[in-house]
């Protein structure tokens, strides 16, 4: 349709016209397609395409209508893990009409207020936030505001939100306890210098198998933190070995906050003329697509992370039904055994794994 000055946007009342129904029709169809009966339905439907009718977002929600539109804030879209998780969030938001607007906050703390605040300004449906620190004032303010918010990667820890998250305590104890039962002593557990709450809890978890096992955490685990943006990632991780080399007793074992950074490390340790698993094991986290084939494949701990975004949107979508009340999905990680780790140099070979891991053959 077109008039003095060029094209006009075609309007809901040009859709009833051409369908012979009420605008009040239309917008029912668009908005409450289950009250309208089916026949009604179908002549409204074919009528958007003829016209090419496209629904008005701020008029939508002058109506009172939620926003179709979703935020997504993680802490590096540029790390696998994330882009994985996304994914899970985008389908099962896509599947009730939904779209996803995705941000970084490369873990800065202003960087992801300032994202509340545009997301916010913006009337998003909602908000799945893998947040920073252990402040959640902001978040809490967002939903009492109107904007519901959903933790992911991160639990709810007595918070009035949702959140779907992993064990992380117990996945740092599989895989300490994994590399202790291998007989490994001297254990660096590869962070940053800022850390999200999952790979501070992972540690934790490490620490907690090393002192149940009667070992003295300070003397077993070596505490090695990179500083991240810049460099990325897989640099930081493959600077950070030549300092865990040099290290007195040097470590047996690395243990990286992700398999990303366990990949820097498996390079720079290749470069160096150093073998893995013969003069050092490497452990990973996550078990991305290209943990098991890496030369050697990675021993790694697994989350859920594809079912662990589609949770978080399902949670999100869910706080549109008037008896929503907030609740946490916990998922449990699992240890992959393949081939990155064996006993430490002049250790005997390693007993069978316990029922908690899964081996893989390669």
């Amino acid at each position: 349709m077109t008039e003095r000055g060029g094209p006009r946007r075609v309007r809901m009342r040009d859709v009833a016209v051409a369908a012979g129904v009420s605008a009040s029709t239309v917008a029912n169809v668009l908005s409450r397609p289950d009250i309208v009966a089916p026949e009604t339905r179908l002549r409204v439907e074919q009528a958007i395409r003829r016209t090419g009718f496209v629904r008005s977002g701020p008029a939508r929600q002058l109506r009172g209508l939620p926003s179709p539109i979703v935020g997504s804030v993680v802490l590096d879209l540029a790390n696998p893990y994330f882009a994985a998780l996304n994914r899970g969030v985008e389908d099962r938001l896509a599947e009730a009409g939904c779209l996803l607007l995705t941000a970084s906050t490369d873990l800065r703390p202003e960087k992801e207020g300032q994202l509340l605040d545009l997301l916010q300004e913006q009337a998003v449906r909602g908000i799945v936030i893998a947040p920073i620190g252990s402040d959640r004032g902001a978040l809490l303010a967002a939903s009492r505001r109107g904007t519901p918010v959903v933790l992911v990667d991160e639990p709810r820890s007595g918070l009035d939100l949702c959140a779907a998250a992993v064990d992380d305590v117990l996945g740092g104890r599989l895989a300490a306890e994994h590399l202790l039962a291998l007989g490994h002593r001297r254990i660096a557990y590869l962070g940053a210098t800022v850390e999200s709450g999952t790979v501070t809890r992972r540690r934790a978890g490490v620490r907690q198998a090393v002192a149940d096992a009667g070992l003295d955490p300070d003397d077993t685990v070596v505490d090695l933190r990179m500083v991240l943006h810049p460099p990325a990632l897989v640099d930081a991780a493959a600077g950070a070995v030549d300092h865990l080399l040099a290290l007195r007793p040097a470590p047996t074992a690395v243990l990286c906050l992700n398999d990303t950074a366990a990949l820097g490390v498996l390079r720079r340790l290749h470069a160096l003329g150093r073998r893995v698993p013969e003069d050092v094991s490497v452990v990973g986290y996550d078990d991305l697509p290209f943990a098991a084939l890496l030369s050697p494949p990675l021993t790694t701990v697994r989350q859920p992370t594809y079912a662990l975004g589609r949770t978080a949107a399902g949670l999100l979508l869910d706080e549109a039904r008037p008896d929503h009340t907030h609740r946490q999905v916990l998922f449990r990680p699992e240890l992959m055994v393949r081939s990155s780790t064996a006993p430490p140099p002049g250790e005997p070979a390693a007993d069978p794994p316990p029922p908690t891991a899964r081996r893989e053959r390669r």
